[in-house]
Order: C-alpha cells, then sequence, then structure tokens
C-alpha cells in the first residue's frame, strides 16, 4: 500500500513523520511530497533516504492514501486530483471541513460513519479536536445544551513562522514586521486572536470551534460560543470548558466515563496537584482532562480543563489514526 505525506516539510507534516514511525502501519511505499523549493531533498523517514517529489510525480504514482498538511489553497486544488486517481486523501487544511459532502472525523467519535465512497476526509481543527473528545461520552450521557470555551492556543499552531518569531524574541531579538506571524510579539504575550476576524466580531478559529462542534457530534441544536487566545506557550493547546447539560450530572460518574473513554486520560486530583498541562500533553498522541466540578452557579452545569498536543492529537494523529481506520476496515487499497 503506498502512502503519500503532502506537506513533508512544514511542522505537522514533521510531526506525521514521527506517528508514523510509530505506528506499524502496513505501507509499502511512502511519497514525500512538498512544495517546489523542496523537491529533490533528501528526507532520512524510518531510518532511509526518501527524495521529496512534486504533486504532479505524487498523483502519477497513485498512491493509495495521502495525508495533505499543506494549506487550503494547496487541498482545494489537488486533493480532488489525488481522488481522481482513486486515491483516498486526509485533509488536515480547513478547506472541505464544512463541506456538507465531506465527513469530519475524529475516529474515536465518528469513523463508523467512513465508507469507500469518501474520498476526501476532512480532518478537524486542532482545538475542536480535543474538546469532542471529552465532550463526545458526556453528550451521549446528558445531552449538552450549551458549550462556552476559552482556548489557550500554542504558538506552534500558527505554523513555522511563529516559532522563528517566538524564538528571536525570546533570544532578546525585535523581528522585522515581515518576519513577524502575528501584529504583536507572543513572547511573554498573550493575543485574543487566532486567525483572522469574521464579520461577527468573532475569529475564525473561534467559530470554528463552533461549527465543526455541531458537525462532529451531530447535532445542530448544540449552542456554543468560544474565545481563542494565542498564547506563549510551545507546544500545546489548553481550553477552559463550561458546559451546560439538559440532565442533572454527577461529577464521580462524569469521571468514570471520561476515564472509560478511549484516548482520554483524566488527570484531576487537586489535592496532589495533579490536572492537566501542555507540559504533560507535549509529544503525546491523548487528551488530558481535569479539573472536573459542577459549576454552582447554574444548573446541570460543568467545568472542565482539557489539553492536548495540537500538532499530535490536534493534527498529526488524528489524521493517521483515520488512515488506520480505513486500513483496519479495508476501505482502501
Amino acid at each position: 500500500m503506498k502512502l503519500a505525506i503532502v506537506g513533508v516539510t512544514g511542522l505537522v507534516g514533521t510531526v506525521m513523520q514521527q506517528v508514523l514511525e510509530e505506528e506499524s502501519l502496513p505501507i509499502t511505499e511512502y511519497i514525500l511530497v512538498a512544495s517546489e523549493k523542496s523537491v529533490g531533498k533528501t528526507l532520512i523517514f524510518n531510518g532511509k533516504p526518501h527524495t521529496v517529489v512534486s504533486m504532479e510525480a505524487a498523483v502519477a504514482a497513485r498512491p493509495d492514501v495521502a495525508v495533505f498538511s499543506a494549506g487550503g489553497s494547496v487541498s482545494l486544488e489537488w486533493a480532488p486530483r489525488f481522488a481522481e486517481v482513486g486515491c483516498t486523501v486526509v485533509d488536515n487544511s480547513s478547506a472541505w471541513r464544512m463541506d456538507p459532502s465531506k465527513k469530519l472525523v475524529v475516529p474515536e467519535i465518528n469513523a463508523s460513519e467512513l465508507t469507500r465512497e469518501d474520498k476526501i476526509i476532512a480532518n478537524p481543527n486542532c482545538s475542536t479536536i480535543q474538546m469532542v473528545m471529552a465532550l463526545a461520552p458526556l453528550h451521549r450521557k446528558y445531552g449538552i445544551d450549551r458549550i462556552v470555551v476559552s482556548t489557550y492556543q500554542s504558538f506552534t499552531g500558527t505554523g513555522a513562522k511563529a516559532v522563528a518569531q517566538y524564538e528571536a524574541e525570546r533570544d532578546g531579538q525585535k523581528p522585522e514586521k515581515d518576519k513577524m506571524a502575528y501584529h504583536y510579539p507572543i513572547f511573554e504575550n498573550c493575543i485574543p486572536q487566532c486567525d483572522v476576524f469574521t464579520e461577527n466580531g468573532y475569529t475564525k478559529e473561534e467559530m470554528k470551534l463552533v461549527n465543526e462542534t455541531k458537525k462532529i457530534l451531530g447535532d445542530n441544536s448544540l449552542k456554543v460560543t468560544a474565545t481563542a487566545i494565542r498564547v506563549p506557550v510551545n507546544g500545546g493547546h489548553s481550553e477552559s470548558v463550561n458546559v451546560s447539560f439538559h440532565r442533572d450530572i454527577d461529577v464521580t460518574e462524569v469521571r468514570q466515563i471520561l476515564t472509560e473513554t478511549p484516548g482520554i486520560v483524566v488527570l484531576d486530583n487537586p489535592e496532589k496537584y495533579e490536572y492537566p498541562m501542555p507540559l504533560f500533553a507535549k509529544n503525546k498522541n491523548e487528551v488530558f482532562v481535569g479539573r472536573l466540578r459542577k459549576d454552582e452557579s447554574a444548573q446541570n452545569a460543568l467545568n472542565m480543563w482539557i489539553v492536548a498536543d495540537n500538532l499530535r492529537k490536534g493534527a498529526a494523529t488524528n489524521a493517521i489514526q483515520i488512515v488506520k481506520y480505513l486500513i483496519d476496515h479495508q476501505l482502501i487499497g
């Protein structure tokens, strides 16, 4: 089976290589794909040298599956071309997420919806993935009415340019404007803007949390509001989530439900100072949940704190888990 990684030299593409090296998938050939400026470079992957190839060459190679992390415009242009030659595309950009004809998949929640006919599959937004991982089992049990989420998102989610800006500022430099990923310094700062603003005053990132959550959980009646903040954390998104349910909740039962949920690690022992932090989540594939407590100001409401590595479960790991599901259920090849 042939697998292509499109955008292999980017932050997420690099982590995808790491995740694939950790997994034992029945892949016979890897096709590493990047922009024209990287074509011809040699990358060591799985202990062997691989030459980076162009999009055209990758399509001509007819991979069985391609994992894209190369931006929305690239996905819109090239994902259909890969699909035309029989390749199944798992796309990490926002290009296809809200397309009604495309599945938006978190494997632990809704991979069972996938079929052989799904040739372009959307990987959700990083901050959405970790939130719905924790909320999906609770929605099934209690029925969610409203979600209020504030996110504290690592600069790594913006990409290599943001990493370079942070590192320069940390080292006492003042980057030129054209070298900055943000309008303001990110070192020792919090920026209440993730992505661009939309007409309603929310950012695109905030609206992704609203719209993608409804689609993944399959419930358009959900009320969701979000505030997304960029923070000077080198890897790992954190979320403060307040959830109102239709039915009464029991925190002990909530903790048990989450403990039994695949992909979730409950860290919730305040007496021993045990709670999720980006420091613990970095380079891990799980979603960490803690600070579970009833909201004493509202009926049937819960406060929780959710943390995950945004480049792993928030991007690369989730995408590779989709590929694994497709292989295991004979939906490709």
